[in-house]
C-alpha cells in the first residue's frame, strides 16, 4: 500500500483518534525537538549515540544516578562536538526535577525495569511523548496505569522494541501482507540468548569476568539478575512477541485472548557460577526463574503464538521465528522459506535469503545507508527514528501504547500462570474493544514509521 492510498483509507486518522494531542496531524518535518534521556547506562548510551547523529534533536538534559554513566556520556557529547546537556542525579527521583524544570517534547527511558512505569507515567503527565525500553511495568495493574495515563493525557507511549525493525523480520512482514504464506495459522518467537555473562560479572566490566551480581557488580547485573532469583516466568517476551503481533495484526483487527506458561527446572545459573568460581555462595542460590519458559497464546482469529524464554544455558543467540500459514512458512533458525507451488522443490527448503532480498521492506530499501553503523545491525536506528519522527510530526507512534503493553504484560501473566499450576489466564483487552476497528499502521510504506 503506498502512502497516498494509506492516507485515503483513513488508517492514520483512525490510529490517531484515541491518543493524540489536539494539534494538526502533520506538523512541519523540519522541527527540532527537545529531548531528554532518563537512564544513560549501556542501553541509554546507544540511544544517545543515535540522537547525536541527527541535526533535528537538541538533547537538553540527561538523568542517571551513577556518576560513571554520566561521565561516559560527557565524553560522548564532547567527541561529537555537541553542547553538554544539563545533568540530573542524586537519587531515583532525580528525573522528577528534570521533568519539572526542563522544557521538553519527549523523553527516552532506559533505566532498570522496576522504574519504567513511574517514570513513563510522570513523563506523560508532564505533557511529553515517551519512548521507553522494555518492559512497560512489573504488574498487570502497572500496564493498565500506563494505558490510562496515555489516554488521559493524550500523550503517546512507545516501547522501543527494535526487533520489530530487523531487516529479515520486516521482509517477512512484507511477504505476509502480500499473502505469500496464505492465511496465518501458527507463529513462534522468543528470547533465546545466553545471558550468563550479562547476569554476572566481576564488578570491573559489564560482561563476565566473575560471578557477582547486585551491589558488587556492574551494569545490568546490578539489577537484572535479581529478577531471575525472585520470579519464574517469561521475563523478556517483547523481542519475539513484538514482530509476531505485527504479523497477526494484534490490536488491529485481532487480539490475544488467553495464554498458558510452562517452566523447566532452574539449573543453568547455579551451574555457571559453580563452574566459573567453584564454591562461590552465588552457586547455592535457589534461582526461581526456570531455564526455559514456554508460553502458548490463543488469538481471537484462531492463530496460536508460541514464545520461548531461554537465557540461562549455553547456546548461540536466536529469536526462533516461525511464521506458518496455509501456503508455506519461514523459519529463521534454518534460514529457510518454503512456499507451496513456488519453492524450487516440493517438500524442500529454499534459502531464505533469496526471498528476503526479493521482498526487502521499503523502509530498509530506503534507509539502509542511514542505519549503517547503528546498533543491532541497524534496527536500533529504525525504532529510534520512528519515535523521533512521530514527535516531530505530532502523530501517533507506530508502536502505540496498546501494542506496547500487550507485548509486555506477558511477563506478569506468565508468572501468574506458573504460580497457579500452568493455569490458562486471560489476556486483558487494553483497547477496550477498539481492536475490532483499529486499522493497521505499522510500516505500511517507506515513510519511516
Amino acid at each position: 500500500m503506498d502512502r497516498r492510498n494509506f492516507i485515503k483509507s483513513g488508517s492514520i486518522a483512525a490510529a490517531a483518534t484515541s491518543i493524540l494531542p489536539d494539534t494538526p496531524l502533520f506538523a512541519q518535518n523540519n522541527k527540532k525537538i527537545r529531548l531528554a534521556f532518563i537512564g544513560v547506562g549501556l542501553r541509554g548510551r546507544n540511544h544517545v549515540a543515535l540522537a547525536l547523529r541527527r541535526e533535528d534533536i537538541d538533547v537538553v538534559a540527561i538523568c542517571d544516578i551513577q556518576e560513571e554513566s554520566l561521565a561516559s556520556r560527557r565524553k560522548q557529547f564532547q567527541k561529537a562536538n555537541k553542547k553538554l546537556p544539563k545533568e540530573y542525579t542524586g537519587g531515583v527521583d532525580a528525573y522528577k526535577k528534570l521533568l519539572e524544570k526542563e522544557k521538553l517534547d519527549a523523553v527516552v527511558i532506559a533505566t532498570p525495569w522496576q522504574f519504567h512505569k513511574d517514570q513513563a507515567v510522570d513523563s506523560m503527565k508532564a505533557g511529553l511523548y515517551v519512548g521507553c525500553e522494555v518492559i512497560a511495568g512489573l504488574t498487570v495493574d502497572d500496564h493498565w496505569e500506563v494505558v490510562k495515563t496515555s489516554e488521559q493525557t493524550g500523550k503517546p507511549y512507545m516501547t522501543l522494541e527494535n526487533v520489530c525493525y530487523r531487516r529479515d523480520v520486516m521482509a517477512v512482514l512484507n511477504m505476509v501482507r502480500q499473502n505469500l504464506f496464505g492465511e496465518l495459522i501458527h507463529l513462534e518467537g522468543g528470547y533465546q540468548h545466553d545471558l550468563r555473562e550479562v547476569l554476572f560479572n566481576n564488578g570491573k566490566q559489564p560482561y563476565g569476568g566473575g560471578v557477582e551480581y547486585g551491589a558488587k557488580a556492574m551494569s545490568e547485573a546490578q539489577w537484572r539478575t535479581q529478577f531471575n532469583i525472585d520470579q519464574d516466568g517469561d521475563l523478556y517476551p517483547t523481542h519475539g512477541l513484538g514482530p509476531l503481533m505485527h504479523y497477526a495484526n494484534i490490536n488491529h483487527g485481532n487480539r490475544m485472548t488467553n495464554m498458558v506458561s510452562f517452566s523447566s527446572k532452574a539449573r543453568g545459573l547455579a551451574n555457571y557460577v559453580q563452574k566459573t568460581s567453584p564454591g562461590h555462595p552465588n552457586a547455592k542460590i535457589q534461582y526461581k526463574n526456570g531455564d526455559v519458559t514456554t508460553t502458548l497464546i490463543n488469538c481471537a482469529n484462531g492463530e496460536t503464538l508460541l514464545l520461548s524464554h531461554d537465557v540461562h544455558l549455553p547456546r548461540p543467540y536466536s529469536i526462533g521465528f516461525r511464521v506458518q500459514g496455509t501456503e508455506g512458512l519461514w523459519m529463521d533458525l534454518n534460514n529457510g522459506i518454503y512456499i507451496e507451488g513456488k519453492s524450487a522443490k516440493g517438500h524442500a527448503w529454499d534459502a531464505a535469503d533469496e526471498w528476503l532480498k526479493k521482498y526487502d521492506h521499503p523502509l530498509w530499501a530506503k534507509y539502509a545507508n542511514d542505519a549503517a553503523g547503528a546498533g543491532h545491525g541497524g534496527m536500533d536506528w529504525f525504532v529510534f527514528n520512528a519515535f523521533i519522527e512521530s514527535v516531530k510530526q505530532n502523530r501517533q507512534t507506530p508502536i502505540d501504547v496498546y501494542d506496547s503493553v500487550s507485548m509486555s504484560v506477558i511477563t506478569p501473566l506468565s508468572t501468574l500462570s506458573l504460580a497457579e499450576g500452568n493455569k490458562s489466564v486471560e489476556i486483558p483487552d487494553f483497547t477496550n474493544g477498539k481492536w475490532k476497528e483499529r486499522k493497521v499502521v505499522f510500516a505500511l510504506d517507506d515513510s519511516g514509521f
